[in-house]
């Protein structure tokens, strides 16, 4: 069995906004191709383009509908959830693993496996509660995120896209990269200011990744305090902000347009 490094000199993950993630599948679409043109075996499909595709991929995107537990209406909200590897910290696919092949690096956190020592055997997906590895059956190995460690450290590359490939994909800015053992780091100021949620704490395997709740929706229907008193206010306030920008450079855009026309 392999064992896990005693501590971490960093602590590298993602910290990943489900109240901005949209369930677009950008960060799956180049998380596929980055990860099969670059690092290790490529990942493989099989019957892509048949009645039953099987594919390989490193990280998914899974879509719920549900109603708030504190929500006094009908209202549903729906919630896109990425899921991929955590890099947990103490990482039970790692210590499961029969020949080493799963290892967790000691100068950074990441969990990775050495495909050229792993026999596919499948423990250290049982041992995985998140279900975050998969077998590829065309190579023989187990697969997982790596967040894109062949990308990260290569200098050939500039420093900005010195990310993994679905953090720099991002449309909406989701998803966020960094070190959470440096409380000074854009993911560990996020987690502060805005908590995150722990997958599964009764499994004790201290995940790195974390995830942004999402914020609460005001109900559509204007049920709520914020909603009815925004319907009654005056319709002749003074709009303020942007609108109040807007609201000027249209006057100027009228008052030119009569100009021309007297």
């Amino acid at each position: 069995m392999t064992s896990l490094p005693a501590s971490t000199q960093r602590a590298l993950g993602l910290a990943i906004d489900l109240d901005t993630c949209v369930g677009c599948h950008a960060c799956i679409i180049a998380c596929k191709e980055w990860n099969t043109a670059n690092y290790g075996a490529p990942l493989s499909d099989r019957d892509a383009y048949g009645s039953d595709p099987v594919g390989t991929f490193l990280n998914r995107v899974h879509t719920y509908e549900y109603q708030p537990a504190d929500s006094d209406s009908l209202d549903f909200q729906v919630t896109h959830f990425p899921k991929s590897c955590l890099h947990c910290e103490d990482a039970p696919c790692v210590t499961v693993c029969p020949t080493g092949a799963s290892y967790k690096r000691s100068e950074d956190g990441i969990v990775l496996v050495n495909e050229e020592a792993c026999i596919g055997c499948g423990l250290c997906a049982w041992a995985c509660p998140y279900g975050a590895r998969e077998l590829d059956a065309t190579a023989g190995v187990m697969k997982k995120c790596t967040l894109c460690v062949d990308r990260i450290y290569n200098e050939n590359l500039p420093e900005v896209d010195r990310e993994p490939a679905c953090v720099r994909t991002c449309p909406a800015g989701a998803r966020h990269f960094g070190d959470f053992a440096d409380p000074g780091s854009q993911v560990s100021q996020l987690v502060r200011e805005r908590g995150s949620i722990t997958l599964m704490p009764e499994m004790e395997t201290k995940p790195v990744n974390a995830y942004l709740p999402p914020r609460p929706k005001q109900q559509a229907c204007g049920h709520t305090a914020s909603a009815v008193q925004a319907k009654s206010a005056p319709e002749t306030a003074s709009p303020t902000g942007f609108l109040a920008w807007l609201d000027g450079a249209l006057s100027r855009l009228e008052g030119s347009s009569s100009d021309k026309t007297a």
